[in-house]
């Protein structure tokens, strides 16, 4: 059996945003298989249930079948270690990422020892681009067209006018 690489790139996605596909579409040249987690993290409490992010992402990436989608609410040392891979991706925007991900990687490293980070610069027309900006621009009903793709934007004000 042949030995595929694959990575793990875990968040929120509350909502996947341009930065995320950018991130995914980026791992998608470097590995086989692109393992997008969703950690349980109770100190959150999402916008959007996760069927909703997972189907988002999924309109973000249709046909693509080497990307999967997993639950976790074990600790990413735990994850890496269930899906048999040491490839951790984080995208990161800024120094602040940097710090937060590199304090998050030692962590994970002293459970993981074999744990890979694999950190991938924003590209400077993302870089201000975030999830909480979208949730912020949903709040004041201004426009998300420069933070999501088509599809998100489009899978959102769908299930707004539902909610109405």
């Amino acid at each position: 059996m042949e030995n595929k690489k694959k990575c793990i790139f875990a968040g929120t996605f509350d909502p996947p945003t341009l930065g995320h596909k950018n991130v995914i579409e980026t791992c998608l040249k470097m590995f086989d298989e692109v393992v997008v987690a969703f950690p349980v993290n109770p100190t959150k409490e999402p916008y959007f249930s996760l069927s909703a992010r997972k189907e988002m992402l999924t309109l973000m990436f249709p046909n693509e079948s080497r990307i999967r989608f997993v639950e976790t609410d074990g600790t990413i040392a735990e994850l890496l270690e269930t899906e048999g891979t040491e490839f951790y991706v984080r995208g990161l925007r800024n120094s602040t990422d940097f710090d937060y991900e590199n304090a998050n990687f030692y962590a994970t490293k002293k459970l993981f020892p074999n744990v890979e980070a694999i950190y991938l610069p924003c590209p400077q027309e993302l870089m201000h681009v975030s999830s909480s900006m979208v949730k912020n621009s949903l709040r004041f009903h201004t426009p998300i067209d420069e933070y999501v793709t088509p599809e998100v934007k489009n899978y959102i004000e769908e299930n707004m006018k539902k909610q109405k």
